[in-house]
């Protein structure tokens, strides 16, 4: 039993928060002066092939694989380096998260900022992935923005980043991490995708992070969280990676993959 007693006021302890501690702080706003590159294309992306970056990514390869014409340039934000408080970066992203866009399609740039709000953005302008049935797809899309949370932040932090080990946190968030998997697995046993039919962007958007959980990837926790058992979660991750524009977007910005993206061409090197 812990005999931690909540302060009157609390205070920050930069050196408190396991792994990540750095990288997070009360306050917001840019820490140092540092301008973003800007490529040659419509579309600027600053982002990192976590599951809310490979979101977006996968969606731009998506659509450049039904055709659109739909270039971009991917830069990396290295979280670890503190690339996110860069004036440059803050300006486009208040929040200091990845991934941010910068859209130079019109007469003045647009700013982008959320996962989801970029997916919104381009599925609208293309008219792309909104699938037949908008408001099942919006309930699946803005479920994963409520959920997500609770499996990365809530789970991945206490389950693998925290300084030590911590029954009660670890419990309730596996728990919880759980119920979702459940929540999806009963809904992916009647539908093929989570709007139906077809695949949208919420298919896009929940794959990074329930997908790999499935396939036991997130956090290495795929036997503590028994992912065995959610046989239509599984079937519906296996179909979504299949896919080559899933494929060629988990690879951007991704330190495995390419770091950075301008061209498709780009990911012929990684082959040779």
């Amino acid at each position: 039993m812990s005999s931690y007693t909540p302060p009157k006021v609390w205070t920050w302890d930069s050196e408190s928060g396991g792994t990540w501690a750095k990288l997070n702080r009360p306050i917001a706003g840019a820490t140092h002066d540092a301008e973003l590159p800007r490529g040659k294309h419509p579309y600027q992306l600053h982002s990192l092939a976590t599951p809310n970056g490979q979101k977006v990514t996968i969606l731009f390869e998506e659509l450049i694989e039904a055709g659109h014409d739909v270039q971009y340039d991917a830069w990396f934000i290295d979280i670890s380096e503190g690339d996110q408080f860069g004036s440059g970066f803050v300006g486009i992203n208040p929040n200091s998260k990845i991934p941010a866009l910068l859209d130079l399609t019109g007469p003045e740039p647009v700013r982008v900022f959320e996962s989801g709000a970029i997916l919104m953005h381009l599925a609208e302008r293309y008219q792309a992935f909104l699938g037949d049935n908008r408001t099942e797809m919006l309930s699946w899309l803005f479920w994963l923005h409520g959920s997500a949370p609770f499996l990365g932040g809530g789970f991945g932090h206490f389950y693998a980043y925290a300084p030590e080990p911590m029954e009660y946190p670890i419990n309730r968030y596996a728990m919880e991490v759980k119920r979702q998997m459940d929540v999806l697995d009963r809904h992916l046993a009647e539908n093929r995708y989570l709007a139906g039919e077809d695949y949208t962007i919420a298919d896009m958007a929940t794959f990074p992070w329930y997908g790999r959980t499935a396939f036991g990837e997130s956090y290495e926790a795929g036997e503590f969280l028994s992912v065995h058992e959610y046989e239509n979660v599984l079937r519906w991750a296996k179909d979504i990676d299949a896919r080559p524009a899933v494929q060629r977007g988990k690879l951007v910005n991704n330190t495995k993959g390419l770091r950075e993206r301008h061209a498709p061409e780009d990911f012929a090197a990684l082959d040779g």
